[in-house]
């Protein structure tokens, strides 16, 4: 099948991510894809975002700035239907993004099969943390590009919600969370005898993750062995997270890589005896957890409804109540007292991505047969 592959990203970050490994999952699949995006995409290095758009988002108001992301639909829309001229897909694929409406209109016009993807609701997100400025105007155009879709496909049940809420047919629906790819991650080995316990965390460090009360639990820490903190990753919480760890005389015992590329992402994980979820956001499909997942590590991680619909307390992983002070520190505690513990989860949890097939390679067969579901709905007299 031919599919155009239609995304506004300009970042490499987690977002990137998602959008190579199923490009490169469908095409392993013998799909011809053509992707269609910002230049800026192409021209990112791994953490970087486009300076341009960083530009106009400083200088331009804020409803000035919104009214340029709908404008971009435009060109975006001239740029889409010449690929679509020369290409002549089959179907399209669109990753959703607030006042993004050209693979939508191009769907319609072409009389295609659409499919959107839907990693968030962008306009309650960017509403919430003060934002938007023109929130009727996002809210119509996200509700326009989800209703336009064949099939919507929200990365959490939770997310479904709220496509649901907007007016999305349930059957129109299909929950595809984030992947993994098993081949770059090899059968966890028995773990080398170390003097001590690592405790990891992969992404970009906020605050609000809640890494320095790690910091403080494992200066404390009384154990048989002493704990470590890996940090594969960079964000505004570093400096902080640093001075704190100097402040308690643990600074040798807290590390941090800065941006890792991707091919490194598998050899540190495989390095953590425990792997941390501090928090995550109500709707999410954490990448790292599946990252944990496929290394076999033992997972620490909230018990919320979207983390559940991937793991399992006391089976795949141990899961905490964040609204509990200290919760999350029990399990880390429990974990790093008890390595059998820790071998039957992560082996559970990588036994768990093999099952249901969490898999970018699954991701990619779901997509296709969505495609060719829907070509032959629409054949049907």
């Amino acid at each position: 099948m031919r599919i155009l592959y239609s995304h506004r990203i300009q970042s490499r970050d987690g977002m990137s991510v998602h959008l190579d490994s199923l490009v490169a999952a469908l095409r392993a699949e013998g799909h011809e894809v053509l992707v269609v995006g910002p230049s800026a995409y192409e021209e990112a290095g791994f953490g970087g975002e486009s300076r341009l758009t960083a530009l106009v988002r400083r200088l331009l108001p804020r409803f000035a700035a919104e009214l340029a992301e709908l404008a971009y639909s435009f060109p975006a829309y001239l740029r889409l239907a010449r690929a679509a001229h020369a290409f002549r897909p089959e179907a399209i694929y669109e990753r959703y993004n607030l006042f993004f409406l050209s693979g939508a209109l191009l769907a319609r016009r072409l009389k295609l099969p659409f499919l959107v993807e839907v990693n968030a609701p962008l306009a309650e997100e960017r509403a919430r943390f003060g934002g938007l400025a023109l929130g009727a105007l996002a809210r119509w155009t996200e509700r326009f590009v989800w209703r336009a879709a064949d099939r919507a496909l929200p990365v959490t049940e939770v997310l479904a919600g709220h496509l649901r809420a907007a007016g999305v047919a349930p059957e129109r629906i299909l929950v595809v969370p984030n992947g993994i790819d098993l081949a770059e991650f090899p059968d966890p080995a028995p773990p080398a005898p170390k003097p001590a316990v690592t405790l990891g965390f992969v992404g970009f460090v906020r605050e609000w993750h809640g890494l320095d009360a790690v910091v403080r639990a494992i200066a404390g820490f009384q154990g048989d062995m002493p704990l470590e903190l890996l940090v594969v990753g960079e964000g505004p919480a570093r400096p902080g997270l640093e001075a704190l760890a100097a402040e308690l005389g643990i600074a040798d015992r807290v590390r941090f890589t800065g941006l890792a590329g991707r091919e490194a992402i598998p050899g540190l994980v495989a390095g953590f005896d425990i792997a941390l979820q501090p928090a995550s956001v109500a709707y999410a499909s954490p990448l790292k957890v599946f990252e944990y997942m496929a290394a076999g590590r033992a997972i620490v991680a909230p018990d919320q409804p979207n983390i559940r619909e991937v793991l399992r307390d006391g089976e795949t992983a141990l899961l905490f109540d964040p609204a509990a002070p200290g919760a999350m520190w029990a399990a880390v505690e429990r974990l790093a007292r008890d390595p059998a513990l820790r071998a039957r989860l992560g082996a559970a949890a990588r036994a768990e991505v093999v099952a249901r097939d969490l898999t970018w390679a699954g991701n990619a067969r779901r997509v296709a047969a969505l495609f060719q579901a829907e070509r032959e709905r629409r054949a049907r007299p």
